[in-house]
């Protein structure tokens, strides 16, 4: 093996040894749900946000509390609903009357990781108070800049459109998730798993009673954001991310296809998946692994394709199909 092939594949390695760890301790907590914790993690290592959408009671909220604790990272919750204003998000500055002068006052987006909870269930006004913070890792507020904590991370989830008392997102927010992951109903085993640790004394109410550890930091996790630039990307791998992209703007069952910043976003992705894998190398398999969270919620289909009973995904899939994979 080539030095310098072997001192990145060891880095890689190195950077990402705490992953396993990861794994092991949030699924102490979590039953099932594996497939949403590893787009989470993928969103964790790019620096990226996450957006979840699924019925109550999945385990969304359950997952981000426990992957806090496992990571020593700080961790504030906001519960969007219908009268949270702009200010209960990034903050208020207020007359300090010892000082004679206004001091900020930190709203709960200044933390490692910050879970929008029902995101979709506040106004446009208020969901755009994280528009600023999710893109530059900063907030302003009365013409000052505060910036947000390094390893700053936005994990929204979302009920269904279709539920009662929702706003869809703007198109501008939604690209400003990295992934938006489509959280399903557990299985009939790990339902059954779920009631067992109730039964012996598991309350998701109540943190003291989760087995989780801390396994992994800050630096850590920073530490492995920076490695995965080092990744190998092959040009014919690029040029497929460019190719599925493009291709999304030409099928006339999108009336919206991605954007190049679409395209950034699925090559980061594929490189997280690649390090998760182990490989100091990505895939063609990488990039079509999430293809789907990626442009799920990038693309806008035709109301004709729509009124069939088609989804983004079927979109993104048929793509995919279309799209000659590189050897």
């Amino acid at each position: 093996m080539n030095t310098d092939i072997k001192a990145l594949t060891e880095q890689v390695q190195k950077e990402s040894a705490f992953v396993d760890a990861l794994f092991t301790e949030t699924s102490k907590v979590v039953v099932g749900q594996k497939p949403m914790f590893e787009r989470v993690l993928i969103g964790l290592l790019c620096g990226g946000h996450v957006l979840l959408e699924g019925v109550p009671g999945t385990a969304k909220t359950l997952l981000v509390r426990t992957l806090s604790l496992c990571v020593r990272a700080s961790f504030r919750r906001v519960q969007f609903t219908p009268d949270l204003m702009p200010a209960d998000i990034v903050g208020v500055s207020m007359w300090d009357q010892g000082t004679s002068t206004f001091r900020f006052h930190e709203g709960p987006v200044f933390a490692d990781l910050v879970l929008a909870d029902e995101i979709n269930r506040a106004p446009a006004k208020t969901q755009a108070a994280l528009l600023e913070a999710m893109q530059e890792r900063q907030v302003t507020v009365d013409g000052v800049r505060h910036a947000l904590p390094r390893l700053f991370m936005v994990v929204a989830t979302q009920n269904p459109v279709e539920y009662e008392g929702t706003y869809p997102l703007p198109e501008a927010e939604l690209d400003r998730f990295l992934l938006k992951v489509i959280v399903p109903y557990p299985g009939r085993a790990e339902e059954v798993g779920i009631l067992e640790r109730h039964a012996q004394g598991f309350d998701a109410e109540r943190e003291s009673t989760f087995a989780a550890k801390a396994v992994a930091t800050v630096d850590e996790i920073v530490a492995a954001r920076e490695a995965l630039s080092s990744l190998i990307v092959e040009p014919r791998v690029l040029g497929y991310v460019a190719d599925v992209v493009r291709a999304t703007r030409e099928t006339p069952a999108l009336t919206l296809g991605a954007s190049p910043r679409a395209g950034v976003a699925l090559l980061r992705s594929a490189r997280a998946a690649a390090a998760l894998a182990g490989r100091d190398f990505v895939t063609p398999d990488d990039v079509k692994a999430m293809a789907s969270p990626v442009l799920r919620h990038r693309v806008t289909v035709a109301p004709e394709i729509e009124i069939e009973g088609r989804t983004p995904d079927d979109v993104v899939r048929g793509v995919l199909e279309r799209v000659e994979v590189p050897r």
